[in-house]
């Protein structure tokens, strides 16, 4: 899935013909965030539903949890718009200082993009190393799959919308050295995740790669 949606949604709009620049039609706009939020929507189902086990941890059980009351599920809901908001406020509020950094080392603009971006990510980012130090790696697995499925699956709809009914610019494909990151990163993780067992070394490649992509942010 995250194949299928970082190329609809990343890659084509750089591709097309029918706008100049990075971006897509107002119509394909339209197919490019409905197909992310069916795909996200797909996900969820059978996350949640038709295959719910193969999301667990090995030797539990998907009965062994009742369903939680809807009271529970509402106040739930809610602390986590809540959550969502603080951290959208939070990001705002850093970014003038963060501006203000990347301005100081001389950096490309498009790096205060990448420091927000950590920072929003930040809550799940202390969660899988903390199930990563606890042996949990398929916890840690999912919910750093699952993030990246929810970031362009819910991200991209919106964005979409906004663009369309506001009238706004939007470029969404990437540049040619993005472009070939995104295809290494993706390689790997088939090669990681294909096989049934990582060692250290997968994870040191995917650490270079990432740091790759961090320092050519920096000095492109």
């Amino acid at each position: 899935m995250l194949i299928a949606l970082t190329t609809l949604t990343l890659v084509l709009p750089a591709l097309t013909t029918t706008t100049p620049g990075p971006g897509f039609s107002t119509s394909q706009l339209a197919f490019a965030g409905g197909s992310s939020l069916a795909l996200y929507g797909v996900f969820l189902f059978v996350q949640i539903v038709r295959h719910r086990e193969d999301f667990l941890e090995a030797g539990d059980d998907a009965g062994d949890e009742a369903p939680p009351s809807h009271r529970r599920a509402l106040v739930s809901l809610g602390v986590l718009l809540a959550a969502l908001v603080a951290v959208v406020a939070l990001a705002k509020l850093l970014s003038p200082a963060i501006e203000s950094g990347v301005a100081a080392i001389g950096a490309p603009a498009p790096v205060v993009g990448i420091a927000i971006s950590l920072l929003v990510l930040l809550p799940e980012i202390w969660s899988v190393m903390k199930l990563a130090a606890r042996n949990r790696v398929q916890t840690g697995l999912n919910l750093a799959l699952g993030s990246g499925l929810s970031t362009i699956g819910l991200t991209i709809p919106a964005v979409a919308a906004a663009s369309i009914f506001a009238g706004l610019p939007l470029a969404l494909g990437l540049p040619p050295k993005e472009a070939v990151l995104l295809a290494v990163t993706l390689l790997i993780s088939v090669v990681t995740f294909a096989g049934g067992r990582t060692t250290i070394l997968h994870g040191a490649v995917h650490l270079v790669v990432f740091a790759a992509f961090l320092f050519l942010s920096v000095v492109p």
